[in-house]
């Protein structure tokens, strides 16, 4: 009998057809799921961890780590640990430069944060339960609450994934209001001291790119402050919806 923690068996590339096609898509799969786990930890991993955690074989991740480190991709720590390499960072900084959000997003945060708003963020989906912190910028505040570019937070807790669920479909009357306002707070929801505003942004044909959002210590978010802080994050993805060529819905209320 298997131990629970045993990985499961997996077919060798190219097993599934003759071509190999569909085993090359997932050596290609394996290998990510590699990258995934060393992106998720703190921490450089042992082989034992890595298989753990990717439910690989150890000699199936051994084949492909051999690969990702003659890339740049992983590198080998003290022989017995390894960490995302040097390609990596040069993919991000090479997405950094060329992605057009960028352009259109980083000035309205810059002059939110100069306007002595709480620190804005900028949220896209990155699957069925994670959202992308893709930018951020801290408020000029002694004290922030714990974001940071490249983090992945739940969808389901912030005021961020609700929005990016509210205007992904998500249905019932929670999200209608959110669809409703183009708006959405949440106090304490994800870290019980931080709090939260977000509103949608979107681009042509009305299309929804992400979520906008000021967060910051809860006990700054009092109701009067709160009403400033929509008015000024409203009109923030407004504008960055009006330069992504995309039209912003009235609110409701």
């Amino acid at each position: 009998m298997k131990n629970a923690g045993e990985p499961k068996p997996e077919r060798e590339a190219g097993e599934d057809g003759k071509d190999g096609t569909k085993g090359g898509v997932a050596a290609v799969e394996r290998a990510l799921s590699i990258l995934a786990a060393l992106e998720a930890e703190p921490e450089p991993l042992t082989l034992s961890e890595l298989s753990r955690r990717t439910d690989l074989y150890k000699s199936t991740i051994l084949r492909l780590l051999e690969t990702l480190q003659s890339h740049g991709y992983v590198v080998r720590i003290l022989d017995t640990r390894y960490a995302l390499g040097p390609t990596v960072h040069r993919l991000g900084m090479a997405y950094e430069r060329r992605n057009p959000l960028r352009h259109h997003v980083m000035p309205v945060m810059r002059r939110l944060v100069e306007e002595g708003t709480e620190s804005p963020s900028f949220h896209i989906r990155q699957n069925d339960d994670k959202r992308l912190c893709l930018f951020r910028l801290d408020s000029r505040h002694s004290t922030l609450d714990r974001v940071n570019v490249g983090d992945l937070l739940p969808l389901d807790r912030g005021a961020a994934g609700r929005v990016i669920l509210a205007f992904d479909g998500a249905a019932g009357e929670y999200y209608d209001r959110i669809r409703a306002d183009a708006f959405a707070i949440s106090l304490g929801e994800r870290d019980p001291v931080c709090a939260g505003i977000a509103a949608p942004v979107f681009g042509p044909g009305g299309r929804f790119v992400g979520a906008l959002s000021m967060s910051g210590p809860r006990e700054r978010f009092t109701e009067e402050n709160i009403a400033t802080m929509r008015r000024q994050l409203v009109a923030a993805a407004q504008d960055i919806s009006e330069s992504l060529g995309g039209a912003y819905p009235k609110p409701a209320t």
